[in-house]
């Protein structure tokens, strides 16, 4: 299984909701890879000038990920991701969040990432602790509840 990251464009968000024709060479696996409410968010956080990508393998786009806003004063950013949910266990957030350090490394002046959890998302825990974070924090918000804090130097 090879797992790569495309930059995500209006028109894949515009594929992913139904509006356009597939790209050449992509696919997605039964069900989409999130519901539309997500898709039409992550596509005006995108025109906002977020960075998103496409988790790909073998041409299926299996998942998303992003850095979720600009980073901070220090130069951390947070990252976000996502697999279907026909399409996990089996390596694609572990090598996309891989990506993703690589990404942040290229980026003049970041430092660091974060990323935060569900305290019962053990499995995206796993993937994080694969790729060098380490708990930094607990988090309660109002939506979502008590969450795992994460950090990882770069």
């Amino acid at each position: 299984m090879t797992t790569a990251l495309i930059d995500a464009t209006d028109a894949h968000f515009a594929w992913m909701l139904g509006e356009a024709p597939s790209p050449p060479g992509l696919t997605l696996p039964p069900g989409g890879v999130e519901k539309a409410g997500v898709l039409r968010w992550l596509r005006r956080r995108l025109a906002a000038g977020a960075s998103h990508w496409l988790i790909v393998s073998t041409g299926e786009v299996v998942g998303l990920c992003s850095f979720k806003r600009p980073a901070d004063a220090a130069g951390i950013v947070e990252l976000g991701y996502g697999v279907a949910p026909d399409r996990r266990r089996r390596g694609h957030a572990r090598a996309a969040v891989a990506c993703l350090v690589e990404a942040a490394r290229a980026r003049p002046g970041l430092t660091g990432l974060m990323a935060e959890t569900a305290t019962e998302n053990i499995a995206s825990a796993k993937v994080l602790e694969a790729n060098g974070f380490s708990r930094a924090g607990v988090r309660t918000g109002p939506e979502d509840g008590v969450l795992l804090i994460w950090r990882r130097g770069l």
